[in-house]
Protein backbone atom coordinates (compact mmCIF):
# COMPACT_ATOMS: atom_id res chain seq x y z
CA UNK A 1 0.00 0.00 0.00
CA UNK A 2 2.68 2.45 0.97
CA UNK A 3 4.44 1.54 -2.41
CA UNK A 4 1.49 2.43 -4.51
CA UNK A 5 0.98 5.86 -2.52
CA UNK A 6 4.54 6.18 -3.00
CA UNK A 7 4.16 5.05 -6.79
CA UNK A 8 1.06 7.78 -7.44
CA UNK A 9 2.80 10.87 -5.73
CA UNK A 10 5.69 10.48 -8.05
CA UNK A 11 3.41 10.50 -11.15
CA UNK A 12 1.58 13.84 -9.57
CA UNK A 13 5.06 15.45 -9.10
CA UNK A 14 5.87 14.11 -12.46
CA UNK A 15 3.08 16.16 -14.22
CA UNK A 16 3.73 18.94 -13.15
CA UNK A 17 7.35 19.75 -14.30
CA UNK A 18 7.87 19.91 -17.81
CA UNK A 19 10.97 17.85 -18.53
CA UNK A 20 11.52 19.07 -22.41
CA UNK A 21 12.47 22.55 -20.51
CA UNK A 22 14.27 21.12 -17.80
CA UNK A 23 16.33 18.87 -20.71
CA UNK A 24 17.03 21.97 -23.53
CA UNK A 25 18.30 24.02 -20.37
CA UNK A 26 20.56 21.26 -18.80
CA UNK A 27 21.47 20.52 -22.11
CA UNK A 28 22.47 24.11 -23.21
CA UNK A 29 24.37 24.65 -20.34
CA UNK A 30 26.39 21.51 -20.44
CA UNK A 31 27.50 22.65 -24.12
CA UNK A 32 28.15 26.01 -22.96
CA UNK A 33 30.19 24.64 -20.02
CA UNK A 34 32.31 22.55 -23.06
CA UNK A 35 33.02 26.26 -24.70
CA UNK A 36 33.96 27.57 -21.53
CA UNK A 37 36.24 24.84 -20.54
CA UNK A 38 38.19 25.16 -24.24
CA UNK A 39 38.69 28.86 -24.18
CA UNK A 40 39.45 28.72 -20.25
CA UNK A 41 42.36 26.20 -21.62
CA UNK A 42 43.39 27.87 -24.61
CA UNK A 43 43.93 31.36 -22.43
CA UNK A 44 45.79 29.34 -20.55
CA UNK A 45 47.93 28.19 -23.40
CA UNK A 46 48.70 31.43 -23.98
CA UNK A 47 49.77 32.32 -20.71
CA UNK A 48 52.46 29.87 -21.51
CA UNK A 49 53.41 31.38 -24.74
CA UNK A 50 51.52 28.68 -27.20
CA UNK A 51 49.34 30.25 -29.68
CA UNK A 52 47.41 27.56 -31.33
CA UNK A 53 45.57 30.03 -33.93
CA UNK A 54 48.17 32.71 -34.40
CA UNK A 55 47.26 35.90 -35.98
CA UNK A 56 43.57 35.62 -35.24
CA UNK A 57 42.47 38.47 -33.90
CA UNK A 58 38.61 37.14 -32.70
CA UNK A 59 40.58 34.68 -30.43
CA UNK A 60 43.46 36.92 -28.68
CA UNK A 61 43.38 36.74 -25.40
CA UNK A 62 41.56 39.87 -23.80
CA UNK A 63 38.17 38.31 -25.86
CA UNK A 64 38.95 34.25 -25.06
CA UNK A 65 39.29 35.27 -21.17
CA UNK A 66 36.20 37.35 -21.57
CA UNK A 67 34.04 34.51 -23.38
CA UNK A 68 35.48 32.32 -20.08
CA UNK A 69 34.19 34.18 -17.70
CA UNK A 70 31.22 35.72 -18.80
CA UNK A 71 30.07 32.10 -20.83
CA UNK A 72 30.45 30.35 -17.15
CA UNK A 73 28.04 32.42 -15.76
CA UNK A 74 25.06 33.53 -18.24
CA UNK A 75 25.87 30.86 -20.70
CA UNK A 76 26.29 27.74 -17.94
CA UNK A 77 25.08 28.62 -15.11
CA UNK A 78 22.13 30.60 -15.69
CA UNK A 79 21.14 27.69 -17.99
CA UNK A 80 21.88 24.91 -15.22
CA UNK A 81 20.26 26.46 -12.42
CA UNK A 82 16.52 27.75 -14.73
CA UNK A 83 16.67 23.91 -15.51
CA UNK A 84 16.95 22.68 -12.25
CA UNK A 85 14.29 25.35 -11.41
CA UNK A 86 12.00 23.98 -13.73
CA UNK A 87 12.35 20.20 -12.21
CA UNK A 88 12.48 21.62 -8.38
CA UNK A 89 10.10 24.66 -7.93
CA UNK A 90 6.95 22.63 -8.90
CA UNK A 91 8.20 19.90 -6.88
CA UNK A 92 9.00 21.59 -3.51
CA UNK A 93 5.66 23.77 -4.14
CA UNK A 94 2.80 21.28 -5.94
CA UNK A 95 2.15 24.10 -8.43
CA UNK A 96 3.24 24.34 -12.24
CA UNK A 97 5.10 27.11 -12.96
CA UNK A 98 3.52 30.46 -14.36
CA UNK A 99 3.56 29.15 -18.09
CA UNK A 100 5.51 26.27 -19.93
CA UNK A 101 4.82 26.49 -23.51
CA UNK A 102 4.68 30.07 -24.43
CA UNK A 103 6.89 31.94 -21.49
CA UNK A 104 8.93 28.79 -20.85
CA UNK A 105 9.97 28.86 -24.73
CA UNK A 106 10.54 32.37 -25.17
CA UNK A 107 12.95 32.77 -21.91
CA UNK A 108 14.45 29.70 -23.34
CA UNK A 109 15.32 30.93 -26.57
CA UNK A 110 15.96 34.34 -25.12
CA UNK A 111 18.59 32.80 -22.97
CA UNK A 112 20.51 31.48 -25.42
CA UNK A 113 20.14 34.62 -27.95
CA UNK A 114 21.40 36.88 -25.55
CA UNK A 115 24.28 34.86 -24.93
CA UNK A 116 25.36 33.82 -28.22
CA UNK A 117 24.85 37.79 -29.43
CA UNK A 118 27.27 38.59 -26.42
CA UNK A 119 29.73 36.06 -27.69
CA UNK A 120 30.10 37.70 -31.19
CA UNK A 121 29.61 41.14 -29.67
CA UNK A 122 32.71 40.34 -27.74
CA UNK A 123 34.46 38.33 -30.35
CA UNK A 124 34.11 39.63 -33.90
CA UNK A 125 32.80 43.09 -32.88
CA UNK A 126 35.15 43.72 -30.07
CA UNK A 127 31.92 45.56 -28.00
CA UNK A 128 32.41 44.75 -24.12
CA UNK A 129 31.62 47.21 -21.37
CA UNK A 130 34.81 47.37 -19.23
CA UNK A 131 33.02 45.65 -16.01
CA UNK A 132 33.83 42.09 -14.95
CA UNK A 133 31.06 39.96 -15.09
CA UNK A 134 29.15 42.74 -17.21
CA UNK A 135 30.84 42.55 -20.37
CA UNK A 136 27.35 42.15 -22.46
CA UNK A 137 27.39 45.41 -24.73
CA UNK A 138 24.83 48.04 -22.62
CA UNK A 139 22.42 47.96 -25.74
CA UNK A 140 21.59 44.33 -24.45
CA UNK A 141 21.14 44.85 -20.60
CA UNK A 142 18.05 46.08 -20.77
CA UNK A 143 16.98 42.75 -22.56
CA UNK A 144 18.61 40.52 -19.58
CA UNK A 145 16.86 43.04 -16.67
CA UNK A 146 13.59 41.94 -18.88
CA UNK A 147 14.31 38.28 -19.30
CA UNK A 148 15.30 38.48 -15.58
CA UNK A 149 11.54 40.16 -14.49
CA UNK A 150 10.02 37.11 -16.86
CA UNK A 151 12.15 34.61 -14.49
CA UNK A 152 11.03 35.81 -11.49
CA UNK A 153 7.36 35.97 -12.28
CA UNK A 154 7.77 32.05 -14.07
CA UNK A 155 8.71 30.83 -10.87
CA UNK A 156 7.70 33.15 -8.71
CA UNK A 157 4.07 32.01 -9.29
CA UNK A 158 4.10 28.76 -8.04
CA UNK A 159 5.91 29.72 -4.92
CA UNK A 160 3.25 32.62 -4.29
CA UNK A 161 0.55 29.76 -4.40
CA UNK A 162 2.53 27.83 -2.04
CA UNK A 163 2.79 30.32 0.48
CA UNK A 164 -0.98 30.85 0.82
CA UNK A 165 -1.49 27.26 2.16
CA UNK A 166 1.72 26.86 4.17
CA UNK A 167 4.77 28.42 5.39
CA UNK A 168 7.89 28.02 2.67
CA UNK A 169 10.39 25.65 2.91
CA UNK A 170 14.07 26.87 3.11
CA UNK A 171 14.01 26.37 -0.54
CA UNK A 172 11.59 28.85 -1.03
CA UNK A 173 12.98 31.09 1.02
CA UNK A 174 16.02 31.22 -0.74
CA UNK A 175 14.74 31.15 -4.28
CA UNK A 176 12.27 33.93 -3.67
CA UNK A 177 15.51 36.46 -2.38
CA UNK A 178 17.23 35.06 -5.46
CA UNK A 179 14.30 36.25 -7.90
CA UNK A 180 13.70 39.65 -6.27
CA UNK A 181 17.28 40.16 -5.98
CA UNK A 182 19.10 39.27 -9.25
CA UNK A 183 17.10 41.89 -11.42
CA UNK A 184 18.24 44.66 -9.33
CA UNK A 185 21.64 43.55 -9.14
CA UNK A 186 22.18 43.42 -12.74
CA UNK A 187 20.00 47.22 -13.08
CA UNK A 188 22.85 48.51 -10.53
CA UNK A 189 26.13 46.81 -11.84
CA UNK A 190 24.86 47.77 -15.42
CA UNK A 191 23.29 50.87 -15.81
CA UNK A 192 24.52 53.12 -12.95
CA UNK A 193 28.55 52.88 -13.72
CA UNK A 194 27.02 53.85 -17.09
CA UNK A 195 24.71 56.50 -16.55
CA UNK A 196 24.91 58.10 -12.81
CA UNK A 197 28.18 57.18 -11.35
CA UNK A 198 32.01 57.85 -12.43
CA UNK A 199 35.46 57.44 -10.66
CA UNK A 200 35.75 55.80 -7.37
CA UNK A 201 32.10 55.82 -6.91
CA UNK A 202 31.39 53.54 -10.09
CA UNK A 203 34.18 51.38 -8.75
CA UNK A 204 32.67 50.71 -5.56
CA UNK A 205 29.42 50.67 -7.38
CA UNK A 206 30.93 47.66 -9.88
CA UNK A 207 32.85 45.68 -7.20
CA UNK A 208 29.60 45.40 -5.76
CA UNK A 209 28.01 44.17 -8.27
CA UNK A 210 30.45 41.32 -9.11
CA UNK A 211 30.32 40.00 -5.52
CA UNK A 212 26.21 40.44 -5.41
CA UNK A 213 26.14 38.43 -8.91
CA UNK A 214 27.87 35.16 -6.51
CA UNK A 215 26.20 36.01 -3.70
CA UNK A 216 22.52 37.49 -4.36
CA UNK A 217 21.90 34.85 -7.65
CA UNK A 218 24.60 32.43 -7.78
CA UNK A 219 24.09 31.43 -4.00
CA UNK A 220 21.35 31.43 -2.63
CA UNK A 221 19.89 29.71 -6.05
CA UNK A 222 22.66 27.02 -5.46
CA UNK A 223 21.64 27.12 -1.62
CA UNK A 224 18.09 26.77 -1.98
CA UNK A 225 18.48 24.17 -4.85
CA UNK A 226 21.15 22.08 -2.64
CA UNK A 227 18.36 22.24 -0.01
CA UNK A 228 15.97 20.67 -2.03
CA UNK A 229 18.20 17.86 -3.78
CA UNK A 230 20.58 16.44 -0.54
CA UNK A 231 17.30 15.53 1.19
CA UNK A 232 15.32 14.09 -1.35
CA UNK A 233 18.65 11.83 -2.64
CA UNK A 234 19.07 11.17 0.91
CA UNK A 235 15.40 10.73 1.82
CA UNK A 236 15.74 12.16 5.09
CA UNK A 237 14.83 15.93 6.42
CA UNK A 238 17.65 18.23 6.91
CA UNK A 239 19.48 18.34 10.24
CA UNK A 240 17.85 21.58 11.56
CA UNK A 241 15.54 23.73 10.13
CA UNK A 242 16.61 27.06 12.50
CA UNK A 243 20.54 26.36 10.92
CA UNK A 244 18.92 26.93 7.65
CA UNK A 245 17.30 30.32 8.18
CA UNK A 246 20.14 30.85 10.58
CA UNK A 247 22.54 30.40 6.75
CA UNK A 248 19.50 32.98 5.01
CA UNK A 249 19.55 35.70 7.06
CA UNK A 250 23.13 35.71 7.48
CA UNK A 251 23.67 35.53 3.57
CA UNK A 252 20.89 38.60 3.26
CA UNK A 253 22.35 40.81 6.00
CA UNK A 254 26.50 40.82 5.76
CA UNK A 255 26.47 39.20 1.66
CA UNK A 256 25.23 42.95 0.05
CA UNK A 257 28.37 44.80 1.50
CA UNK A 258 31.21 42.25 0.60
CA UNK A 259 32.06 43.41 -3.05
CA UNK A 260 34.26 46.52 -2.11
CA UNK A 261 36.43 43.97 -1.13
CA UNK A 262 38.10 43.67 -4.37
CA UNK A 263 38.83 47.13 -4.09
CA UNK A 264 40.96 46.94 -0.86
CA UNK A 265 43.66 49.84 -0.50
CA UNK A 266 41.83 51.73 -3.72
CA UNK A 267 40.87 55.84 -3.62
CA UNK A 268 36.88 53.85 -2.14
CA UNK A 269 36.24 55.16 0.99
CA UNK A 270 37.89 53.65 3.73
CA UNK A 271 35.09 53.37 5.95
CA UNK A 272 33.06 51.29 2.94
CA UNK A 273 36.93 49.32 2.50
CA UNK A 274 36.41 48.29 6.73
CA UNK A 275 32.60 47.39 6.29
CA UNK A 276 33.37 45.01 3.53
CA UNK A 277 35.80 43.59 5.49
CA UNK A 278 33.87 43.33 8.55
CA UNK A 279 30.88 41.84 6.49
CA UNK A 280 33.19 38.97 4.61
CA UNK A 281 34.30 37.87 8.13
CA UNK A 282 30.42 37.75 9.42
CA UNK A 283 29.84 35.98 6.36
CA UNK A 284 31.87 33.20 7.34
CA UNK A 285 29.79 32.26 10.32
CA UNK A 286 26.55 31.60 7.77
CA UNK A 287 28.36 29.70 5.87
CA UNK A 288 29.65 27.76 8.03
CA UNK A 289 26.53 27.08 9.94
CA UNK A 290 24.95 25.65 6.10
CA UNK A 291 27.99 23.32 6.55
CA UNK A 292 27.37 22.10 9.98
CA UNK A 293 23.52 21.50 8.66
CA UNK A 294 24.62 19.42 5.86
CA UNK A 295 27.37 17.78 7.78
CA UNK A 296 25.03 16.63 10.57
CA UNK A 297 22.22 15.18 7.68
CA UNK A 298 24.86 13.22 6.82
CA UNK A 299 25.60 11.62 9.90
CA UNK A 300 24.82 7.76 10.08
CA UNK A 301 24.53 7.92 6.54
CA UNK A 302 28.31 8.49 5.31
CA UNK A 303 28.66 5.26 3.39
CA UNK A 304 26.06 6.75 0.52
CA UNK A 305 28.54 9.06 -0.83
CA UNK A 306 30.56 5.73 -1.71
CA UNK A 307 28.32 4.98 -4.74
CA UNK A 308 25.78 8.01 -4.94
CA UNK A 309 28.39 10.35 -7.35
CA UNK A 310 25.39 12.85 -7.15
CA UNK A 311 25.29 13.14 -3.72
CA UNK A 312 29.33 13.45 -3.43
CA UNK A 313 29.51 15.77 -6.11
CA UNK A 314 27.26 18.33 -3.67
CA UNK A 315 29.22 17.46 -0.14
CA UNK A 316 32.24 17.70 -2.18
CA UNK A 317 31.30 21.37 -3.49
CA UNK A 318 30.15 22.33 0.18
CA UNK A 319 33.35 21.73 1.41
CA UNK A 320 35.14 23.78 -1.33
CA UNK A 321 32.60 26.62 -0.32
CA UNK A 322 33.63 26.31 3.30
CA UNK A 323 36.89 26.09 2.07
CA UNK A 324 37.39 29.18 -0.20
CA UNK A 325 34.87 31.31 2.46
CA UNK A 326 37.50 30.46 4.91
CA UNK A 327 40.28 31.33 2.60
CA UNK A 328 38.03 34.65 2.30
CA UNK A 329 38.10 35.69 5.65
CA UNK A 330 41.80 35.87 5.91
CA UNK A 331 42.50 37.55 2.09
CA UNK A 332 40.10 40.48 2.51
CA UNK A 333 42.33 41.60 5.54
CA UNK A 334 44.41 44.89 4.41
CA UNK A 335 47.40 43.21 5.44
CA UNK A 336 46.85 39.86 3.59
CA UNK A 337 45.89 41.90 0.38
CA UNK A 338 49.31 43.69 0.59
CA UNK A 339 50.55 40.23 -0.58
CA UNK A 340 47.78 38.70 -2.90
CA UNK A 341 46.37 41.81 -4.86
CA UNK A 342 46.52 40.97 -8.03
CA UNK A 343 47.90 37.71 -8.64
CA UNK A 344 46.90 34.31 -9.37
CA UNK A 345 46.10 33.44 -5.82
CA UNK A 346 42.74 35.36 -6.12
CA UNK A 347 42.20 33.27 -9.89
CA UNK A 348 42.89 29.81 -7.67
CA UNK A 349 40.19 31.24 -5.09
CA UNK A 350 37.61 32.17 -8.18
CA UNK A 351 38.33 28.97 -9.51
CA UNK A 352 38.06 26.69 -6.69
CA UNK A 353 34.13 28.77 -5.93
CA UNK A 354 33.07 29.16 -9.43
CA UNK A 355 34.04 25.11 -10.53
CA UNK A 356 34.49 23.84 -7.23
CA UNK A 357 31.82 24.70 -5.65
CA UNK A 358 29.03 25.80 -7.89
CA UNK A 359 29.85 23.74 -10.82
CA UNK A 360 30.12 20.81 -8.84
CA UNK A 361 26.68 20.99 -7.47
CA UNK A 362 24.90 21.97 -10.89
CA UNK A 363 26.67 19.04 -12.18
CA UNK A 364 25.76 16.78 -9.25
CA UNK A 365 21.87 18.09 -9.74
CA UNK A 366 22.12 17.85 -13.10
CA UNK A 367 23.34 13.60 -13.17
CA UNK A 368 20.73 12.90 -10.51
CA UNK A 369 18.01 14.41 -13.14
CA UNK A 370 18.92 13.66 -16.13
CA UNK A 371 18.34 9.99 -16.16
CA UNK A 372 14.76 10.46 -15.00
CA UNK A 373 14.08 12.72 -17.35
CA UNK A 374 14.26 9.90 -19.94
CA UNK A 375 12.98 7.41 -18.08
CA UNK A 376 16.20 5.67 -16.63
CA UNK A 377 17.04 3.98 -13.29
CA UNK A 378 20.58 5.62 -13.45
CA UNK A 379 23.13 6.89 -15.79
CA UNK A 380 24.40 5.10 -18.50
CA UNK A 381 27.88 4.37 -17.73
CA UNK A 382 28.69 3.93 -13.96
CA UNK A 383 32.39 3.82 -14.87
CA UNK A 384 32.19 7.07 -16.45
CA UNK A 385 30.54 8.74 -14.16
CA UNK A 386 33.28 7.66 -11.79
CA UNK A 387 35.82 8.92 -14.15
CA UNK A 388 34.65 12.35 -14.10
CA UNK A 389 33.74 12.95 -10.96
CA UNK A 390 37.48 12.22 -10.13
CA UNK A 391 39.41 13.76 -13.11
CA UNK A 392 37.01 16.88 -11.91
CA UNK A 393 38.04 16.70 -8.51
CA UNK A 394 41.56 16.42 -8.58
CA UNK A 395 41.64 18.56 -11.60
CA UNK A 396 40.46 21.79 -9.54
CA UNK A 397 42.28 20.71 -6.54
CA UNK A 398 45.43 20.82 -8.45
CA UNK A 399 44.45 24.07 -9.88
CA UNK A 400 43.64 25.46 -6.87
CA UNK A 401 46.65 24.53 -5.12
CA UNK A 402 49.07 25.63 -7.87
CA UNK A 403 47.29 29.08 -8.25
CA UNK A 404 47.19 29.89 -4.31
CA UNK A 405 51.33 28.90 -4.55
CA UNK A 406 52.09 31.01 -7.71
CA UNK A 407 50.22 34.12 -6.17
CA UNK A 408 51.96 33.67 -2.88
CA UNK A 409 55.40 33.76 -5.11
CA UNK A 410 53.84 36.66 -7.30
CA UNK A 411 53.08 38.59 -3.63
CA UNK A 412 56.35 38.05 -2.45
CA UNK A 413 58.34 39.22 -5.44
CA UNK A 414 56.46 42.50 -6.28
CA UNK A 415 56.86 43.37 -2.08
CA UNK A 416 60.58 42.50 -2.83
CA UNK A 417 60.64 45.37 -6.01
CA UNK A 418 62.37 42.80 -8.00
CA UNK A 419 62.13 43.46 -12.06
CA UNK A 420 58.94 42.87 -12.79
CA UNK A 421 59.61 39.97 -15.40
CA UNK A 422 61.65 37.98 -12.15
CA UNK A 423 57.90 37.52 -11.38
CA UNK A 424 57.11 36.44 -14.90
CA UNK A 425 59.75 33.87 -14.69
CA UNK A 426 59.02 32.46 -11.45
CA UNK A 427 55.27 32.04 -12.54
CA UNK A 428 55.96 30.17 -15.51
CA UNK A 429 56.29 26.53 -13.73
CA UNK A 430 53.01 27.24 -12.17
CA UNK A 431 51.28 28.10 -15.30
CA UNK A 432 52.46 25.30 -17.30
CA UNK A 433 51.38 23.13 -14.46
CA UNK A 434 47.62 24.88 -14.24
CA UNK A 435 47.42 23.61 -18.24
CA UNK A 436 48.12 20.02 -16.88
CA UNK A 437 45.34 20.77 -14.25
CA UNK A 438 43.12 22.31 -16.81
CA UNK A 439 43.77 18.93 -19.33
CA UNK A 440 42.19 16.95 -16.45
CA UNK A 441 39.13 18.79 -15.98
CA UNK A 442 38.16 19.23 -19.66
CA UNK A 443 38.78 15.73 -20.05
CA UNK A 444 36.28 14.97 -16.99
CA UNK A 445 34.36 17.46 -18.49
CA UNK A 446 34.20 15.60 -21.94
CA UNK A 447 33.62 12.15 -20.31
CA UNK A 448 30.36 14.02 -18.32
CA UNK A 449 28.96 14.84 -21.15
CA UNK A 450 29.82 11.89 -23.31
CA UNK A 451 27.85 9.87 -20.36
CA UNK A 452 24.72 12.66 -20.70
CA UNK A 453 24.62 11.70 -24.39
CA UNK A 454 24.49 7.78 -23.84
CA UNK A 455 21.81 7.95 -20.77
CA UNK A 456 19.57 9.96 -23.34
CA UNK A 457 19.94 8.06 -26.23
CA UNK A 458 20.88 4.45 -24.92
CA UNK A 459 17.61 1.92 -25.51
CA UNK A 460 14.68 0.48 -23.20
CA UNK A 461 17.17 -2.32 -22.02
CA UNK A 462 19.39 -0.19 -20.00
CA UNK A 463 17.34 -0.29 -16.97
CA UNK A 464 17.16 -3.92 -16.70
CA UNK A 465 20.97 -4.37 -17.74
CA UNK A 466 22.04 -2.37 -15.14
CA UNK A 467 19.67 -4.10 -12.17
CA UNK A 468 21.65 -7.15 -13.52
CA UNK A 469 25.15 -6.12 -13.43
Amino acid sequence: MATATSTAGEVQLTNLVNYTLVKLHVAMGLIFFIIVGLMGFLYSLQLDGIYPFPGIEFLSPGRVRMIHTAGAAYGFLVNMFTGLLYWAVPRFTGYKVLNEKYLGGFMFIGLQAAVLITVVAILFLGQADNVEWGETPWWLDPIIVAWLLLHAIQFGAPIIKASQKAPLYVTGWYVSAMLVWTPLVVFMGNFIPRFWSAGSGAGAVQSTFIHDLVGLYVTPVAWGLMYYFVPVIMKKPMWSHGLSLLGFWGLAFFYPMNGVHHFLWSPIPMFAQYSAVFATVAIEFAVTSVLINFMMTLRGSAEVLKYNVPLRYMYTGAIFYWITCFQCAFHVTLTFQKVIHFTDWVTGHAHLIMFGTFGMWVLGMAEYVWPRLFGKETMYSKGMSEGAYWLLTIGVIAMFVDLTAAGLVQGFDWIGLNPWIDSVNFSKPFWYFRSVAGIMMLTGLLMYAMNFYKTATAGKGLEAQLRNA
